[in-house]
Parts: structure tokens; C-alpha cells; sequence
């Protein structure tokens, strides 16, 4: 018996370590108050239960991207006429346009169960093995950053994607061999930021490439008017317009100032939003017309101001800024590349015209040269 009581007692403290690796993950999380409200990234509080109410079930609830709609309903169509599965579908674009609703919506047309995961939670085989052995006839499996997989889960995918089978290797050494197992017809859904992050094998085995491009300030509009019946915030067409406005062409950001122009007007004004009290929540928040930032506008007035508009290397922005590279080159660059209010030359960045204008300054005849 003490023999047995002293095997068990290490066995107890390898139990606590748990418990304390759990606390970095903790800590890093970052509070409400300090999460950027312009990231196109889903925040702890989208991925619940509130942000799946608000998104459409349908492609007649499904707001722009009227192009990729007439491809994927065409597809849906030729399937069902078939009695087949849908073909592989790759999408990629900026992030917060709605990829993995688009899965959800295809998923609800064809009828069939959508089972959703992420690239980082596939680290080894038996993960994604699992996923593929419990698909049933014509599911969709929806993988988001998807050009994150490993090389080995890639190389299991491709005689899936492919034939439906799972090659599984049996043994080590000369008694090794490879055991097919057969699938269920299904449909992957890729979703990526980065598609030229993909291997080709991969991207060629895609039946369609489909781009989701930015959103248009009507189509924007609609959203903000569709999501505040949803969380039930009266608002008026100029007052959803505004949120539009500021919303970077995104709708995961449009949705997300929408709620905290719901906070302010329910505790610092009363009845309807219109344009004049979502301005005043959102210049509080410091997000302007263009839907510029605090830190988009330093980065714009540190190169007008120190740098006579540029040119200017990357390092020294962020050196100015007391940003790193990659948030600058990642986050805040193609935004103002995109609006026309910064440029990349062979010298550095330059500050365009029009961003002078939105500062308040005026562009020097030295700038105008450089453009």
C-alpha cells in the first residue's frame, strides 16, 4: 500500500500545472476599453452568440457582393439539378466581408450541416481526419486561414478534396502500408487573407476562386439599417449612412460601431439615432469621416509635419510613431493606400494631396513634384 500512495502523489502535482498555465492566456487577452474599434478582425465579443443572430441566413438577407451572389447561386442550382455536392469553393479578400457567412448562407441553400474550424486548430493529422471521417453526404466543411495549414494536413486533404478517400499509413518500416478509406461526398470551403499564401497543389484542387471586394457606403447603409432592427436600436436612414461612411468599406466594423453608437445614444441621448448623434459618438470614439483613427491621423501628420510629406522609410515611421513595422505595413498602410491618401515609391511613403487636404494643411509645390 505505501507503495502504491507514493506512485500516486507525484501524479497529483503534474494536475496543478494546468491551472497556472492558464493565466498567460488570461492576461493576454486585451480589456473592451482598449480593443481598436477599425480592426477588421472578429473580437471575443463577435464570435458569440450575438454576432451568429445578426448574420443572414439567406442570399436574399445577404447585403452586396451582388457578383459572387450570381456565381454561387448558379453553382447551387447546377448541383441540385444534378443531385450533386457543391464543388470546392475558395474565398479570399480582406478580412470582416464576410467569408464565413457566405459558408453558413451555402450550407442553408444546399440543405446540409456546416461544420466550421480554423487552419491553427488543424496542427496534427488526427485532427483533421476526425473532421473528415464524421462528414456526412454533401457537408460542408468550412476552413478558415486556410493557408496555414501544415505541409501533413495539406497532403491528407489532397485525395480527399480529390477522389474522397483517406490515405492512412499502417506501420513504420517495411511492414508499412497505406489503407484508403473511403468519404463521404462533401464541400470544402477555403477562406483566406492571403491566397497567394497557398500552395498551388492546394489552389488548383478549388472547382471556384471567388474574391469578396469592399463594401459600397449604400450597401453599407442597408446593413447598418438590417443589423439595428436585429438588436432592436431605432435609427434613421441619414444616421445609418454616417456609421456607413466611417465603417472602411467593412461590414464586421460597420456592425461594430453600430453597437457603440447604441451605447452612447442610450446613455447620453433618447429616442432615434439620427446623423448629428451618430456623428457625436463617433468622433468621441475618434473615428472621423473617412474613417480614419487616432493613430491613421498621426501617422498622416507625422510625415506631413516632420517629414515634409515624405518620402520616408517604414522604420522611420514607426520609429515616430512608436508603432512596429508590421501593425503599420498590415493595419493602417492599405487602408490609406486604398483611399488614395498615402503612396509607396522606390524612396518611402509619400503623403498624397488629398491627405493634406483632409489635415488641413496645404501640400507644398515639393510635393506636388513628387507625385
Amino acid at each position: 500500500m505505501a507503495i502504491i500512495s507514493s506512485k500516486q502523489q507525484p501524479q497529483q502535482e503534474p494536475n496543478k500545472q494546468p491551472k497556472q498555465r492558464r493565466k498567460p492566456t488570461d492576461e493576454t487577452v486585451k480589456p473592451p476599453e482598449t480593443i481598436e474599434l477599425l480592426r477588421p478582425e472578429a473580437t471575443t465579443d463577435e464570435q458569440g452568440k450575438q454576432e451568429e443572430s445578426i448574420r443572414p441566413q439567406r442570399f436574399a438577407d445577404y447585403i452586396g457582393q451582388k457578383d459572387l451572389k450570381d456565381v454561387l447561386e448558379i453553382a447551387i442550382l447546377a448541383a441540385k439539378s444534378r443531385s450533386e455536392v457543391l464543388d470546392h469553393l475558395l474565398l479570399y479578400g480582406p478580412p470582416g466581408l464576410g467569408k464565413t457567412t457566405m459558408a453558413m448562407i451555402l450550407a442553408s441553400e444546399m440543405g446540409v450541416a456546416c461544420k466550421i474550424t480554423s487552419a491553427p486548430a488543424l496542427e496534427r493529422p488526427r485532427d483533421i481526419v476526425g473532421l473528415l471521417v464524421n462528414l456526412k453526404p454533401g457537408d460542408v466543411l468550412f476552413i478558415d486561414e486556410i493557408h496555414r495549414l501544415t505541409r501533413m494536413t495539406e497532403e491528407i486533404l489532397y485525395p480527399a478534396m480529390e477522389d474522397y478517400r483517406l490515405d492512412i499509413t499502417v506501420g513504420k518500416g517495411p511492414s508499412a502500408r497505406t489503407r484508403s478509406i473511403p468519404l463521404s461526398k462533401f464541400t470544402l470551403v477555403g477562406a483566406t487573407t492571403r491566397a497567394g499564401a497557398l500552395t498551388s497543389p492546394l489552389r488548383d484542387r478549388f472547382g471556384l476562386v471567388q474574391k469578396l471586394k469592399f463594401y459600397e457606403v449604400d450597401e453599407l447603409s442597408k446593413i447598418v439599417l438590417r443589423t439595428s432592427e436585429l438588436l432592436k436600436t431605432p435609427i434613421t436612414s441619414d444616421g445609418a449612412e454616417e456609421v456607413a461612411r466611417r465603417s472602411r468599406g467593412t461590414p464586421r466594423i460597420a456592425n461594430r460601431l453600430l453597437r457603440r453608437v447604441r451605447d452612447y445614444a442610450e446613455v447620453k441621448k433618447t429616442g432615434t439615432v439620427n446623423e448629428d448623434i451618430a456623428s457625436e459618438a463617433l468622433e468621441l470614439f475618434q473615428v472621423d469621416p473617412c474613417g480614419l483613427d487616432w493613430t491613421d491621423r498621426r501617422m498622416l501628420s507625422v510625415i506631413i509635419e516632420q517629414f515634409n510629406g515624405g518620402p520616408v522609410g517604414l522604420e522611420t515611421i514607426a520609429a515616430a510613431t512608436g508603432e512596429d513595422t508590421q501593425t503599420i505595413e498590415e493595419v493602417y498602410e492599405p487602408y490609406l493606400m486604398q483611399i488614395g491618401y498615402l503612396s509607396r515609391t522606390s524612396r518611402g511613403r509619400v503623403v498624397t494631396p488629398a491627405a493634406y487636404k483632409h489635415m488641413g494643411f496645404k501640400p507644398p509645390n515639393q510635393q506636388m513634384s513628387l507625385l
